[in-house]
């Protein structure tokens, strides 16, 4: 917040335009690395959306054991 106090009034004392409020491109930033990282899971061959959901449901599931347990 302190550098962007700085930036507008040497914009100012300049006349050039005021810089951007902090957190004006997040949202942009965000969807940018959200993106990336899909592309980059369908090359690798993996799930592009929903693998939070899959790996939670994976875990959710009962499984059945690779020994079935003793009889007493």
């Amino acid at each position: 917040m302190q550098q962007h106090m700085i930036d507008s009034y040497r914009a100012a004392r300049l006349g050039a335009p005021a810089p951007p409020v902090p957190g004006t491109h997040d949202v942009a930033t965000l969807r940018g690395i959200r993106d990336r990282r899909r592309f980059e899971a369908v090359l690798a061959g993996r799930l592009a959306t929903g693998r939070l959901r899959a790996a939670l449901a994976h875990l959710l599931t009962p499984h059945h054991h690779r020994h079935p347990p003793a009889c007493h």
